[in-house]
């Protein structure tokens, strides 16, 4: 039969697995309580002999199911991929042997305790192929090799042109009338470069200066492109649909009036290039700022030196040439003052250096004092471009201004921080370093309070969010909202450790300040590494792959109607978006958008949602079939849910450490197995693991501190609030809180990782075995 399955293991005796292991002991209990028909041993079973071999029985013995015993799966992924076929791994190296001492004496029972380790994890293995099946495309992708690209600024021109270098067309989104966004009125930018390799500290020649800012180049360029459509005075009105197949309606200006849906685009995958807007100065009154024109913003500035092309710069109140200027640094940023930004924006003071020297090179005799409190020069100009000020005799004094007064005379009062004293400084003109805030839409989660939140407290404090929220950039037709969420002060979550650019809106990718604030240099940067994103989502969703952190998966969630209950849940928690409703309110899967965490399956109450290759059976099963000994035999057994993005990878790098002589050493009683994502962990499975006569569970997800990111987002959050009712469980059963455990580890966390693991093990000893061992 067609549909037939046929399963084989293959044991690998390999790296120290054949002289640590009883590789015989280990076929039979695949056989016998796996139920393989088929079990093979092979001394080096990556080798390319041994891989000919498997790829021989899949092709003359209809193989369909297999279950490899060997390394990490995590190792040897090139070796082991067999798309055709179901594959489940057994751990025996860096899961057994390298996180087991290894001793001298033929009986003992560190031997013993390591030999029922691993055929624990053959059963395992065995038991979660069984309920696998090869995952297929779906067939909702299509290839569409059009990208958007919403923004018409330096990074959105940037992506534009990148996108066109690599053979795809571009529809390209412009809110105003020409290209150039934000930084259109710049005279000179920042420069892009350092000095030269060779040229040693000090005061030399060839420190970076300003630069042409390259803006009419670029746009030139754009519209020169025929790869690349330009839609200028337009907005997007709506987006639909999915990576691969998303539908955009564009709508445009014209003699004023907005003429609606024009034109619908379908594109593969989106870049948002929005930028950012300018600080409003009138929120620092203290510093006079439209109390008199001679209190500008740098951003005002650039537009003063653009208008003296060259020569002296003038003065707004009466056109003098200005002979005295004061740039204050921080303006109303790093600042936890109401109104005020509370972060630095990076690029302000690269910015401010850069303006001073406007005046060292057009006003003759002007003085220029920067003030500042932290000087920082971020970027590929950097200190360089710092000297190059000092060289052009610009003043850096380190002193916090506190107010600005324009009786006749503009004053600058300020904190000297040298000498700790008040003083003041007399000058023509203040620049005001303002910061960047994202031009971005609506927070989707404020959004979703107002409309589900049965709190009216909360729903007031998100209806309050949302009555001066901006326009929406986006406009996506999706149940979480009409834009990208923010992870903080405002700025699009990019996920900004792992994964730059990705949002938690699969194929739709954030670049240049929007998504953190930075100059121009690397605004660009940051276009080109989105546009390859974008790219990859494309070429991904047009073989119904996933993007990250699952690259290339094809697996997808699917879900029982007849067993739904319509609770929401699965579209609620779903980090991505991914999940609509349809008409009857069932959910309605969009696999493209889709990251294959598993979230929707652990956030299912009745389970009915699953993946080909993951599922409440392939890890129900696996921790059905550890064999559990009796209580007399004092030998427990602690289950470890392990993320495999951060705590598993842990587990392996401690095992590579302990092979290479380290002494870090895991439990015997320990049975680990890796799950996409803590948010995919159902209840269902503690529950499962307490009745069988588990003694401890310990849950390990990733870190989701401000110096941290679950892969997923919000995976480890998600099963901390879910297993906030493991304690009803635990009473329920007359069991003790301390049998369950859930930690945040980092992949960093080699040592502590397996100690985790090892302090539940003590915890069982302290408070006894679990009376529900048969």
């Amino acid at each position: 039969m067609a549909d037939e399955k046929k399963f084989a293991g293959y044991i690998c005796t390999g790296c120290g697995i054949g002289e640590r292991l009883d590789a015989g002991q280990l076929e039979t209990t695949a056989k016998q309580d796996g139920k393989l028909a088929e079990v093979k041993q092979h001394q080096m079973l990556c080798s390319k002999e041994a891989v000919r071999m498997i790829r021989d029985d899949i092709a003359n013995q209809g193989i369909t199911h297999l279950m490899i015993a060997a390394c990490s799966r995590r190792a040897k992924v090139e070796a082991f991929n067999f798309p055709e076929v179901a594959l489940s791994r057994a751990d025996l190296r860096e899961g057994v042997i390298w996180l087991r001492p290894q001793t001298s004496e033929e009986h003992d029972d560190n031997q013993e305790t390591t030999q029922e380790m691993a055929d624990d994890y053959i059963r395992m293995a065995c038991a979660e192929v069984k309920y696998m099946n090869p995952p297929a495309p779906s067939g909702e992708q299509a290839l569409n090799k059009t990208l958007l690209v919403v923004g018409g600024g330096v990074t959105g021109m940037t992506a534009a042109v990148e996108v066109a270098k690599a053979g795809y067309p571009v529809q390209l989104v412009v809110e105003e009338a020409k290209l150039g966004g934000v930084w259109t009125d710049l005279y000179k930018r920042v420069p892009f470069r350092a000095a030269a390799k060779d040229v040693p500290h000090g005061r030399d020649l060839d420190l970076p200066q300003p630069e042409d800012p390259g803006i009419e180049a670029l746009a030139a360029e754009v519209e020169a492109n025929d790869k690349i459509s330009v839609h200028f005075n337009a907005k997007i009105a709506k987006t639909s649909g999915a990576p691969g197949r998303f539908s955009v309606d564009i709508s445009t200006e014209s003699g004023g009036a907005t003429t609606e849906n024009v034109g619908t685009e379908n594109v593969g995958a989106i870049i948002q290039a929005s930028d950012y807007k300018p600080f409003d100065a009138n929120r620092l009154p203290e510093f006079a700022y439209g109390k008199t024109p001679d209190v500008v913003t740098g951003f005002e500035l650039e537009k003063l030196a653009k208008e003296a092309a060259g020569g002296p710069i003038k003065r707004p109140s009466d056109g003098k040439e200005i002979q005295s200027v004061a740039f204050i640094q921080c303006a109303g940023q790093r600042s936890d003052k109401e109104g005020h930004l509370p972060y630095c924006s990076g690029f302000c003071c690269t910015e401010s250096i850069k303006q001073a020297m406007y005046f060292k090179a057009q006003n003759a005799d002007c003085d220029a004092t920067i003030l500042f409190d932290d000087l920082r020069t971020p970027g590929a100009a950097g200190e360089d471009f710092y000297r190059a000020a000092q060289q052009a005799m610009v003043t850096f004094s380190k002193g916090q201004a506190t107010e600005v007064t324009a009786n006749g005379e503009l004053k600058v009062k300020f904190k000297d921080l040298i000498l700790d004293e008040d003083t003041e400084l007399d000058c023509d003109l203040v620049v005001l370093a303002t910061g960047q805030v994202p031009n971005v839409g609506p927070d989707p989660y404020a959004q979703l309070a107002v409309e589900e939140v049965e709190d009216e407290e909360e729903k007031a404090k998100a209806q309050a969010l949302l009555e001066n929220a901006p326009p929406s950039i986006l406009n996506l037709d999706y149940r979480q909202g009409t834009d990208l969420p923010q992870l903080k002060h405002g700025f699009v979550d990019s996920h900004f450790i792992c994964f730059p650019y990705e949002t938690r809106r699969t194929g739709i990718y954030a670049a240049g300040p929007v998504r953190r604030p930075m100059d121009m240099k690397q605004a660009v940067e940051d276009a080109a590494g989105a546009t390859m994103k974008a790219i990859q989502a494309v070429e991904n969703a047009g073989q119904g792959r996933a993007v990250h952190p699952r690259v290339g998966d094809l697996s997808y969630p699917s879900f029982r109607k007849e067993g739904c209950t319509q609770c929401k849940r699965c579209t609620v928690e779903c980090p991505f978006g991914a999940i609509n409703e349809d008409e009857e309110k069932y959910p309605l899967f969009n696999e493209s958008r889709c990251r294959r965490c598993g979230t929707c399956m652990g956030a299912c109450p009745v389970r009915v949602i699953s993946f080909e290759n993951y599922s409440i059976d392939t890890v129900g099963q696996q921790l059905k079939n550890v064999e559990i000994p009796d209580e007399f035999e004092e030998k427990p057994r602690i289950l470890a849910l392990a993320c495999e993005n951060d705590a598993y990878p842990a587990l392996d790098m401690a095992a590579q450490a302990a092979n290479s002589g380290a002494e870090l050493e895991l439990s015997p009683w320990a049975r680990v197995i890796p799950v996409r994502c803590l948010g995919s962990v159902s209840l269902s499975w503690i529950t499962d693991a307490l009745n069988s006569g588990y003694d401890g569970i310990v849950l390990m997800g990733c870190r989701r501190d401000d110096d941290y990111q679950c892969h997923f987002v919000r995976g480890s959050a998600i099963a901390a609030e879910r297993l906030s009712k493991v304690g009803d469980t635990l009473q329920s059963l007359n069991l003790e809180p301390e049998r369950v455990a859930v930690y945040e580890v980092a992949i960093t966390d080699t040592k502590r990782a397996p100690q985790l693991i090892n302090d539940m093990a003590e915890t069982v000893e302290k408070i006894g075995m679990s009376p529900f061992k048969f």
